[in-house]
């Protein structure tokens, strides 16, 4: 693999790729080199990491809601006097629009900025908490938990968004870590919070306590998070419009400095668009990489989800013990950012001087003409493997039950390898994607939403009928799956897209051709 990316000639593979400005054989000329990119923002590193930080929390709500969910199962169908399946009915529903509802959230964050889809999640998000702790019927929980999924899954597209605005490509991995971090620590906290309430205060505290962490959340954007979309604050020199400042930027002169940079902010017109997350899962590219993300987080919700039953069956630890053995899988994934993360980062770094490309701190790179595949693969194939390893030691350990501890150190490895690779897989999307960053994050969402849904579903039966060794290494079967889709991409992505950009030069080249022939026809009937 490393022999394959090291031997490629950049000058003649690029003067054999349609489309390309580069070297052309049998010549000794040379492209100029590009003229040096702007600063990406002129917020400081703090500041980045400080609205990251505060996207990451928000992103969070959605997987922590799903996962705090779970120890009240048994109470509410008994409170309810319907069946466990009813009950488990509304976890499924919750997922069903956890992968649906972002792509109408995306689409309105890429159109009318970050802050007011922050601010209508979380206001729909509010008013189903405040409903579900009221409620008691059967089929209001059911609605309700709808809605209440609607208001939160949108938060997870939003942070990927955020760290496009945010993050040059060249230290995309250590930001994206942060949103990733989100949605695998969520699942992982959330019981330990589910138990606790559940089992000292009841299931309506759960819903009470959801509540009170989202106005939080709510409150502090409304407070202190500005907006960052680049097509209206550019690299946040530029204030956006009165109504969408945060209460510090209306209350700071600073919000009437004049732009930095006015060439910036793009002006162009958007129209809301909710199905351009489904539009870009036509590209081969986005399809494959986020079917292959999708597998991922299915088999990881698929552990997670079965990790307490198992646990409970094998050492019969009550609900508070079974919660901290979460706390493992929360913390491999919290060391991602400071491991797996940065290797990514490198990588890029790395084969982008292969290629000839410099990259600056706050400054773009260009990637029309750089294999970014390559840079942001490369890393997550030992990832992917890590993990796949781990999940058959996972489940032949939980079989043969082996001590706890053997246990914790490998889901605790497993996460951190898992969030890795997610992480790659994110920031590789996020970087061919860049003016639909809401958008290819919710294309992401629906397809690991949806295939964990499945995954969820299957993983309970399959453990009863061949038992949790077998069923941990068919869900390693389907990460090596990803890993093989991931080769499929490192190989032919960087094709695909070249020959996807040529196609849309044909196509403006074709439509200016026209427009200015239908120009000509019109000055020649009235000089006629």
């Amino acid at each position: 693999m490393v022999a394959a990316a090291s031997n490629r000639p950049q000058d003649v593979a690029r003067a054999s790729e349609p489309g390309l400005d580069t070297t052309i054989a049998g010549s000794e000329q040379t492209p100029p080199p590009p003229p040096p990119q702007p600063p990406w923002t002129v917020l400081s590193e703090g500041q980045k990491k400080l609205y990251l930080i505060i996207a990451a929390f928000a992103a969070a709500i959605s997987p922590f809601s799903t996962s705090t969910y779970y120890p009240s199962v048994v109470a509410l169908a008994q409170d309810f006097n319907v069946s466990v399946s009813k009950i488990n009915l509304t976890i499924s529903t919750y997922q069903i629009f956890q992968g649906i509802a972002p792509t109408f959230i995306a689409a309105f964050a890429d159109t009318f900025g970050r802050r007011p889809a922050y601010l209508v999640c979380f206001s729909i998000y509010f008013c189903a908490n405040l409903g579900l702790a009221l409620q008691s019927s059967y089929a209001a929980l059911l609605v309700l938990r709808c809605l209440q999924s609607s208001g939160s899954s949108g938060t997870a597209a939003i942070a990927q968004a955020v760290t496009y605005d945010l993050a040059t490509r060249g230290e995309r991995g250590k930001y994206l870590a942060y949103a990733i971090m989100a949605a695998t620590v969520g699942p992982a906290l959330g019981p330990i919070a589910g138990g606790l309430l559940t089992q000292y205060l009841g299931w309506r505290a759960v819903f009470w306590f959801l509540l009170i962490l989202g106005s939080v959340i709510c409150l502090l954007i409304f407070i202190a998070f500005p907006e960052t979309a680049r097509p209206i604050v550019g690299d946040g020199s530029v204030p956006p419009q009165p109504w969408n400042k945060s209460l510090l930027q209306m209350l700071s002169k600073e919000s009437l400095r004049q732009p930095a940079n006015p060439d910036s902010v793009k002006v162009k017109p958007r129209h809301f668009n909710p199905f351009t997350s489904l539009i870009l899962l036509k590209d081969p590219e986005n399809f494959v990489l986020c079917i292959a993300g999708g597998f991922l987080y299915a088999g990881y919700s698929s552990v997670t989800s079965v990790f307490a039953s198992q646990l409970q069956e094998r050492f019969q630890y009550n609900e508070v013990q079974v919660g901290l053995c979460y706390l493992p899988i929360a913390f491999g994934s919290l060391t991602a950012g400071a491991t797996s993360a940065r290797l990514i980062d490198w990588s890029f770094r790395k084969e982008a001087t292969k290629q000839g490309l410099s990259v600056e701190k706050n400054r773009q790179t260009d990637i029309t003409h750089f294999d970014t595949e390559k840079a942001r693969l490369f890393y997550a194939f030992p990832m992917v493997a890590l993990a796949t390893a781990l999940a058959v030691g996972y489940g032949w350990e939980m079989q043969s039950r082996a001590p706890l501890a053997a246990i914790l150190v490998t889901v605790f490895f497993l996460s951190n390898a898992l969030t890795g690779a997610l992480v790659a897989n994110t920031a590789l999307l996020t970087d061919i994607n860049r003016k639909n960053a809401a958008a290819v994050g919710a294309a992401t969402n629906l397809t690991r939403c949806l295939l964990s849904a499945g995954g969820v579903a299957a993983i309970t039966p399959l453990i009863n009928q061949a038992g949790i060794g077998w069923a941990s290494t068919i869900v390693a079967t389907m990460w090596a799956a990803a890993g093989a889709a991931f080769w499929l991409v490192y190989v032919q992505g960087f094709r695909w897209r070249v020959k996807r950009a040529a196609k849309k030069s044909e196509r403006k080249g074709q439509s200016k051709r026209e427009t200015e022939g239908e120009r000509s026809k019109v000055v020649a009937d009235h000089v006629a």
